[in-house]
């Protein structure tokens, strides 16, 4: 059977493709008031208290429960309880569906959460006298959930919890926003759920897509947050308490629709059959351009999820994950999910989004690349023969790099493992590696020794010094060179190996071993390395 590879998939299946930000999670709340003399602070100026004390903000905080649920009265909406394990999804597609209006509320949703509240302890001082404390601690408390549709963002929601210092949240969608310009610019479009799935102009569509940033989010929460009951009086607001956005979770999503849907599966039995070790900290590393040392903390594993006749696969790397999927039948779906942006040194403001936004769609796009790479690595005889043979750029020679060879396939594995980070690698981060590859001691395998088996691959083009500094870079042509000598030698050599060439003396015995060498023969043929 004859099989496209990835690289065939995606060059001459896809239909469309469009990068968007999907869904956002962001948090809403006042930084004066995070920290427990924040809170004093506030009592003293605001409420007047001399003695602090969390009994002092609770009948603001009971005002501010009861104004949702006159909201909700005033608003003629229903006031819903969420049950224990009821999906709120499910809740506001039914809301959703009987809705008729092109903005407004749709319903107000309530429901008991674990929240961070301040509290106040009782403490002794050094002569026995007690005095009070606040402290941070955790309490399940009432949160309510306002579902909105938005005349430019579509259907979001605004949840807010009802205890001092009420933090809130805001979830949207931007593909919700990008169907909404796209109608209002009279561009015609195949919906997907949550996606598009074709349109007359895909350049157009994907710079309108890029225009969704931080300025539209904030006007949008501003918007809402004018008409919806608030916590802090307008006095407390015009003193400066007053709400920012970060962000708790952000999705940037690469959709790449496929001519057919049995293209979709294929692309998977390809991919999951030659990615499973995706989730390794060197391969997690050369997706998310981030360097992964021994001491990183997170967790690095790749997981291949089957619902129903559907694989995803899932690479995740500290907090964040990449998932990819067979949407609809219709599209291959890349998603980049970061839930801390910490994890990539950026900071959580919502200014940061430009930043967040680069970096997901190129964990997206690396995450293709090096499938690609990884299932269609060969190189051609040519570029076989230059590799093993010496090499000679100006006046310098140097050896050739012999397949099977343990040395050889030590540094082929060091420039898989080192081809990500941008900034390169220097000699002292590879030589652990290819000693330990070796089966030697890094006394036995010295500076010396590595600085000529760098020179080995700079001089056979699979690296390249950066200008001007003590580092090195994987080039293009090393990581495909590289990945074919590997799993070459992986997949046929050494197994073929373990037989020692002789084939067993019984007739049982000959007779499996030539269901092998057909078995190997066919293999060879579908992963492209066959003669």
């Amino acid at each position: 059977m004859v099989r496209n590879s990835v690289a065939e998939i995606l060059e001459k299946h896809v239909t469309f493709e469009l990068e968007c930000i999907d869904r956002m999670y962001l948090n809403a709340y006042v930084p004066s008031v995070q920290s427990g003399s924040g809170f004093v602070w506030f009592l003293r100026t605001q409420l007047g208290c001399r003695v602090p004390s969390t009994a002092m903000i609770a009948p603001q905080s009971r005002a501010f429960a009861e104004a949702f649920e006159r909201f909700a009265h005033e608003q003629g909406v229903d006031l819903v309880t969420f049950k224990r394990g009821q999906r709120k999804d499910d809740v506001l597609q039914r809301y959703l569906a009987a809705f008729t209006g092109d903005e407004g509320v749709l319903f107000v949703g309530k429901a008991q959460e674990k929240a961070s509240v301040f509290r106040t302890e009782k403490r002794t001082d050094a002569q026995g006298k007690k005095y009070p404390w606040i402290i941070r601690s955790t309490a399940m408390v009432n949160h309510y959930y306002v579902y909105l549709l938005d005349r430019d963002l579509g259907p979001l929601f605004l949840k807010f919890c009802t205890y001092f210092p009420y933090p809130a949240k805001l979830c949207l969608n931007g593909h919700e926003w990008l169907k909404r310009q796209l109608t209002r610019k009279r561009l015609r479009f195949e919906p997907l759920d949550n996606g598009i799935r074709a349109c007359a102009s895909p350049d157009r569509v994907q710079a309108i897509a890029a225009q969704f940033d931080a300025a539209t989010i904030e006007a949008v929460f501003r918007k809402w947050l004018a008409r919806l009951p608030h916590p802090f009086t307008p006095a407390q607001r015009a003193a400066g308490y007053r709400y920012q956005l970060s962000i708790l979770q952000a999705e940037f999503a690469l959709t790449q629709v496929l001519d057919r849907p049995a293209t979709g599966r294929a692309f998977f039995e390809e991919v999951i059959r030659e990615n499973l070790d995706l989730g390794r900290p060197d391969q997690v590393q050369l997706i998310f351009d981030r360097r992964v040392i021994r001491t990183t903390p997170g967790r690095f594993r790749t997981r291949v999820i089957t619902e129903g006749v559907t694989p995803s696969l899932h690479v995740d790397y500290k907090a964040s994950r990449i998932k990819q999927y067979h949407k609809e039948g219709q599209a291959l779906r890349t998603e980049t999910t970061i839930n801390n942006t910490y994890d990539f040194q950026i900071g959580r403001s919502l200014s940061n989004l430009p930043a967040l936004r680069e970096l997901g769609f190129a964990a997206n796009r690396r995450l293709l690349r090096v499938q690609t790479l990884s299932h269609d690595c060969l190189i051609g005889d040519d570029r076989f023969q230059a590799v093993i043979g010496p090499v000679v750029v100006n006046g310098q020679r140097a050896a050739g790099l012999r397949f099977g060879d343990r040395r050889a396939l030590a540094l082929l594995h060091a420039v898989c493992l080192f081809a990500g980070p941008p900034t390169g690698f220097r000699q002292r981060d590879v030589r652990a590696h290819v000693a330990a590859l070796q089966g030697r001691s890094l006394t036995e395998y010295g500076p010396g020794a590595l600085s000529y088996d760098l020179r080995r691959l700079r001089l056979h083009q699979l690296i390249e010094r950066i200008p001007k500094t003590h580092r090195y870079r994987v080039t293009a042509t090393g990581l495909r060179t590289a990945l074919f000598f590997v799993r070459l030698y992986a997949r046929a050599l050494r197994p073929a190996l373990a037989w020692d060439g002789v084939p067993p003396a019984s007739r049982a015995g000959h007779a499996a071993y030539q269901r092998l060498e057909h078995a190997m023969d066919a293999y060879l043929t579908e992963v492209h390395l066959a003669a």
